[in-house]
């Protein structure tokens, strides 16, 4: 595995979830492929891995893989979920995937995970759970609220946690919206189509 080396830019890199989806391959493969060397990658003092989107992008054109599933998708609103709780996280991963509406979601199950990604995914919309081990969705937020290069992105955090548990660990941004668990799938989906309908006025706006 390459280590000898770190990306200039966060958009160099990614990690292995976002990489076995640019790739339509299983997180298993992606491991195979970097211990092969087919892929070049390092891991941080943390043990987490990165992978080089160089050579991804590389991959792809050595086996004639002229588009990535992430490639056409020009007019899609860019979702990424982070979610710890498999089942609420499969569920809201299908209901997209399902969606009528121009949606592509990528489900990652840490905070830690979405930090690593966010900058290559460059979401229009984040869905996080607020109580997850490690990086949980009040720092994941915090930290991105600090980089003006997600200052647009929406964010909908959804928890199972009071307005008051909520408030006596320092609240949430300004702007983040709040659906509390169990989750209204009906409400759910008048968000999306809300979004969509904001976004098609914007991009009118701008032809």
């Amino acid at each position: 595995m390459q280590t000898q080396h770190t990306p200039d830019t966060l958009e160099d890199y990614c990690g292995t979830t976002y990489a076995a989806k640019l790739l339509g391959l299983s997180v298993g493969t992606i491991q195979t492929l970097v211990e092969k060397n087919e892929l070049q990658a390092w891991k941080t003092q943390g043990g987490h891995r990165r992978i080089s989107m160089p050579s991804i992008r590389e991959y792809q054109r050595k086996h004639n893989m002229l588009m990535s599933p992430l490639d056409n998708r020009e007019g899609r609103l860019k979702v990424l979920l982070v979610e710890d709780d498999a089942v609420t996280r499969d569920m809201l991963r299908d209901f997209c995937n399902r969606c009528e509406m121009p949606v592509d979601c990528t489900a990652m199950s840490s905070g830690l995970e979405a930090l690593i990604d966010i900058s290559s995914i460059q979401p229009d919309v984040m869905i996080a759970d607020l109580n997850m081990p490690g990086v949980d969705g009040f720092e994941l937020l915090r930290t991105l609220r600090q980089t003006s290069q997600f200052n647009r992105m929406t964010c909908l955090v959804i928890s199972a946690l009071t307005q008051e548990e909520i408030a006596a660990r320092g609240g949430l941004p300004e702007g983040t919206i709040f659906m509390a668990k169990p989750i209204n799938m009906q409400w759910f989906n008048g968000f999306f189509t809300a979004l969509m309908a904001g976004r098609k006025v914007e991009l009118q706006a701008t032809a």
